[in-house]
C-alpha cells in the first residue's frame, strides 16, 4: 500500500512539474539557476515526504494548485520575494512624500499609505471634529492637490501602493486615479490595493462613517468599478490584523476574518457581480505575533478553508478565485514602550513565521511605534530586517520548508477546524454582519483579550522588559513629533482652494453624487473621479453622502 501511494505522488508530482510549474516558469523564471547552502548542499525547489498518505494531495498538495496549503504561486519566494513595504505617512504631504523616497531609496518594493485619523472618517483638516487630530496618526489628505504632493516624483505606473482607508475608501481611490491620470498613468496600469473593509471597522476599530447597507454598497461599488477599468487592483483587503489587535486568538483572526469575506462575496453577488469577476481581486491582511508556529499554520490554514469556501460554498470556476493572496503586517500590540530594542527581536521573529507562511507582500513594525510614529533610523532598522531575512537567511529559497512537520500541520488542521466552527456559528445567527449586529464578535474577541491580560498580570505570560526581566530605569529614545503647524498649514491651504477653485462647477457635481446615492443602484465612482478633479474635497463629498445615508450609531460597543 505504501509503494503505490508513493507512486501515486510521484506521478502528482511529475504532472504537477509538466502543467502548474512549466506555465510559472515560462511567466517568471526563478532568482537564480540553482541554490544551495553555504556548505554547497543542493536546495530543491519543492520538498515531499518519502510516504505520503492517502490525505496528502486533500490536504496539502502543491504550491500554486488547489487547496494552495503549500502557497499561491508554485515556485514562491524562488521566482519572486515577497513585497517589502513599509507602512508609513504623517503631517503633510510633502513630508509622507520625502518618507516614501527614502524608504524607496533603501530598498522598499511598494508603497504603503498611512492617513490620520480626519481622513480616515472623512473629514477635512478645517472641520471642527479634525481639531488636534490633523497629521497626527498619518498623512492629511484633503484634496487633489495633496494627493499629488503625496506622490510627486514618485511613478504611479512603476510602484504598487497600498491605502489603508476604508469608509472613505472610493474617495482615495479616485484621488489616487485622477493622480494618476495627471502623470499620464491609465487606469488600467495602476497597481494596488484599497484596504476598503468596513465590517471589521464596526467589529474592531470604530473608523466608520456610514450605516452598514450604505457601506456594503460603496464597498461593491468598488468592485464592479475596478473589474471594468482597474484590472491589476485589489478592491478590498479583508482585514484580520485590526481583529487580532484587539485581542483576539490566531484561532478567531482567521474565523472572523473569512466570515467577513463571505459576507463580502454575498454582497457583490446580491449586486449582480458574477464570483469569478471580482474574486481574483480580493486580498486578505493578516496580523503576525509572536507564537510562531502557530503563526505559520494560521497562514497555511486560512489558505486552505478560504479555497474550501471560495470553490465549494460560492461555486468559483476560476483557481485564481480560490487563491487567498494576503499582506502581513508584524503585531503592534506586541510592542512594549519598556526596553524598546527588544522589539527588533520581536519583528523579526514574527516577520519569519510570516515568510514561512507564506505572505505576498510585508509590513516590519519599528521598533519606537509603542511610543510614537517611527523615527526614520527605526524604520530603516525594520526595512532591513526584511532584507536580512530575504538575502541572506536561506528562508526564500525553497517552498514552504515547514510543510511535513507533524507539528506545524497538526496546529494547520487544528486551527481549520476551530475556524470552520466558527464560521458555522456566525452563520447560524445570519452572517458577519448579523454577528457583529448582536455582539457575538466583539464579546469573544473581548473575552479573548480578557483572558491574555489575567495571565500577564498573573506572571502566566511572560512579557519581556514588561512582567520580567525588568530594569529600574530606562535611557529615553528619540521619537517622533508632528507640529501642531501641521494643522494650522492645512487649513490655510483649504481656504486658498475654495477660494479660488469654481464653486459653481464642484455645486454641480455634489448634487450630481447626491442624486446618484438617493438612486438604489447608480454608479458612484465615476462621479467620485470627477468630483476631485473639480477640486471637490473629501469631506465635502463625504458630507453629501452623510447627507442621505446617514451616519452608523453602534448599538454595541467595541
Amino acid at each position: 500500500m505504501i509503494e503505490k501511494e508513493q507512486l501515486d505522488l510521484t506521478e502528482a508530482l511529475q504532472r504537477w512539474e509538466q502543467t502548474t510549474l512549466a506555465q510559472a516558469l515560462r511567466k517568471s523564471p526563478e532568482r537564480a539557476k540553482s541554490f544551495q547552502t553555504s556548505s554547497g548542499i543542493p536546495i530543491q525547489r519543492l520538498y515531499l515526504p518519502k510516504h505520503a498518505d492517502a490525505h496528502y494531495m486533500e490536504k496539502i498538495g502543491f504550491p500554486g494548485e488547489y487547496p494552495f496549503t503549500r502557497g499561491i504561486q508554485p515556485t514562491m519566494y524562488r521566482g519572486k520575494l515577497w513585497t517589502m513595504r513599509q507602512y508609513a505617512g504623517y503631517a503633510t504631504a510633502e513630508e509622507s512624500n520625502a518618507r516614501y523616497r527614502f524608504l524607496l531609496s533603501q530598498g522598499q518594493m511598494g508603497l504603503s499609505v498611512a492617513f490620520d485619523l480626519p481622513t480616515q472618517i472623512g473629514y477635512d483638516a478645517d472641520d471642527p471634529m479634525a481639531l488636534g487630530e490633523v497629521g497626527k496618526v498619518g498623512v492629511s489628505i484633503c484634496s487633489i492637490h495633496d494627493m499629488a504632493r503625496l506622490f510627486e516624483g514618485i511613478p504611479l505606473d512603476q510602484v504598487s501602493t497600498s491605502m489603508t482607508i476604508n469608509a472613505p475608501a472610493a474617495i482615495l481611490l479616485a484621488l489616487y486615479i485622477a493622480v494618476g491620470k495627471r502623470q499620464g498613468v491609465p487606469m488600467h496600469k495602476l497597481r494596488g490595493t484599497v484596504q476598503n473593509d468596513i465590517l471589521k471597522e464596526y467589529i474592531a476599530r470604530g473608523t466608520y462613517i456610514f450605516p452598514p447597507a450604505a457601506s456594503m454598497r460603496l464597498t461593491t461599488d468598488i468592485f464592479r468599478f475596478c473589474r471594468d477599468h482597474v484590472p491589476h487592483w485589489n478592491t478590498i483587503s479583508i482585514s484580520g490584523y485590526h481583529i487580532r489587535e484587539a485581542g483576539s486568538t490566531a484561532v478567531q483572526e482567521v474565523a472572523f476574518t473569512l466570515a467577513n469575506g463571505i459576507a463580502y462575496v454575498q454582497a457583490a453577488l446580491e449586486a449582480g457581480l458574477s464570483v469569478d469577476e471580482f474574486a481574483p481581486q480580493l486580498s486578505f491582511f493578516f496580523s503576525a505575533h509572536n507564537q510562531f508556529f502557530e503563526e505559520v499554520a494560521k497562514f497555511r490554514a486560512a489558505r486552505r478553508l478560504w479555497a474550501q469556501i471560495m470553490r465549494e460554498r460560492f461555486g468559483a470556476r476560476d483557481p485564481r478565485s480560490w487563491q487567498l493572496r494576503f499582506h502581513a503586517q508584524t503585531g503592534g500590540s506586541t510592542l512594549t514602550a519598556q526596553q524598546p530594542m527588544n522589539n527588533i527581536a520581536r519583528v523579526t521573529v514574527q516577520a519569519l513565521a510570516a515568510i514561512l507562511g507564506g505572505t505576498q507582500s510585508l509590513h516590519t513594525n519599528s521598533m519606537d511605534e509603542a511610543l510614537a510614529l517611527p523615527t526614520e533610523s527605526a524604520v530603516q532598522v525594520a526595512l532591513r530586517t526584511q532584507q536580512i531575512l530575504a538575502y541572506e537567511s536561506g528562508v526564500a529559497d525553497t517552498v514552504d520548508p515547514l510543510a511535513g512537520s507533524y507539528y506545524v500541520e497538526a496546529l494547520t488542521d487544528e486551527i481549520e477546524a476551530r475556524a470552520r466552527r466558527y464560521i458555522e456559528q456566525i452563520d447560524a445567527l445570519g452572517g458577519a454582519l448579523a454577528a457583529i449586529e448582536c455582539g457575538y464578535i466583539q464579546s469573544e474577541i473581548q473575552e479573548a483579550a480578557y483572558a491574555y491580560q489575567q495571565a500577564v498580570e498573573r506572571g502566566e505570560q511572560i512579557v519581556v522588559g514588561v512582567n520580567k526581566f525588568t530594569v529600574p530605569e530606562e535611557t529615553p529614545i528619540e521619537t517622533l513629533r508632528v507640529s501642531e503647524a501641521v494643522e494650522q498649514a492645512q487649513r490655510a491651504r483649504l481656504a486658498d482652494l475654495r477660494a479660488r477653485r469654481d464653486s459653481a462647477r464642484v455645486s454641480e457635481i455634489l448634487a450630481q453624487i447626491e442624486a446618484a446615492a438617493r438612486s438604489s443602484d447608480a454608479p458612484l465612482m465615476p462621479l467620485f473621479i470627477e468630483a476631485v478633479e473639480r477640486e471637490a474635497t473629501l469631506g465635502e463629498i463625504c458630507n453629501v453622502l452623510r447627507s442621505v445615508f446617514g451616519e452608523y450609531r453602534p448599538s454595541v460597543s467595541i
